[in-house]
């Protein structure tokens, strides 16, 4: 069974979380306490954690940027309170996968906690090109692994992903919908600033700071671009796949990519 991992102080909820999670075939460990839950989460034992944030001691942005900061890319899922938009911003900003306003339904739980995996565990990727090159930006999907110039990039799973879209479809835009689709597993929401923030969060990463050599530009309204083209990628094999599933044809050199 898929083993979640729940950290959060509220035992009341921890066992009505398990009881609804184990009748959906999870396995649900919960810890009660941030530093137990960060010993406990490092272990690498489980397929995502469900963190809140209000947590007696060490609280749960104090987790999730110790996790960051160490070999952990489990998926988290933050709990924050319902209104705080700082929470949520902070806690994207720290590596959250997601984030739940409580209080929550249980099937918006689920339906989150599905749309992280499907995010991370994601076998149609194998279809398409592993590595994908634009400039000095390499991304390896088959690792999971983005390298500028040679040098890792330390990036979320969503940011990742996000990253991946973008390079797909690198001169082209891809707007906020299919960007949330894509990476977030879920409807785009009039106000929800998730892409945004994960955007915002790849760009100052990769170095852009708005100048007009920037990987990834704003199309106001619509969406975003990744503005330099492919140059290539691992299996020339997979490019009929890969035009198929909607993405451009890897071309080498610096030919502009198109979508066929």
């Amino acid at each position: 069974m898929e083993k979640i991992l729940i950290i959060d102080d509220d035992v009341e909820l921890c066992a009505l979380v398990t009881e609804y999670l184990s009748g959906e075939g999870f396995e649900v460990e919960s810890v009660h306490s941030g530093d137990r839950g960060l010993a406990r989460a490092l272990k690498a034992e489980h397929i995502l954690v469900v963190l809140d944030v209000m947590l007696p001691g060490m609280n749960g942005f104090e987790v999730l940027r110790r996790l960051r900061a160490g070999t952990s890319r489990t998926p988290v899922l933050l709990l924050t309170a319902r209104g705080e938009d700082v929470d949520r911003i902070l806690g994207l900003e720290l590596g959250a996968d997601d984030y739940l306003p409580k209080p929550f339904n249980p099937r918006e739980l689920v339906a989150r906690i599905r749309a992280i995996l499907r995010r991370t565990q994601n076998p149609a990727a194998a279809q398409l090109p592993s590595v994908l090159q634009a400039g000095d930006i390499e991304l390896d999907t088959s690792t999971r692994l983005v390298r500028q110039a040679g040098v890792v990039v330390d990036l979320t799973s969503v940011e990742f992903n996000l990253l991946e879209v973008l390079l797909r479809f690198a001169g082209q835009v891809v707007t906020r919908e299919k960007l949330a689709d894509a990476a977030l597993g879920r409807k785009f929401a009039p106000f929800d600033r998730s892409i945004d923030m994960h955007v915002s969060k790849v760009r100052k990463k990769l170095g852009d700071n708005g100048a007009a050599e920037d990987h990834i530009k704003t199309v106001r309204g619509v969406g975003y671009i990744f503005a330099g083209a492919l140059d290539g990628g691992r299996s020339d094999a997979h490019s009929n796949d890969a035009r198929r599933n909607g993405a451009p044809h890897l071309k080498s050199g610096n030919e502009r990519v198109v979508k066929s």
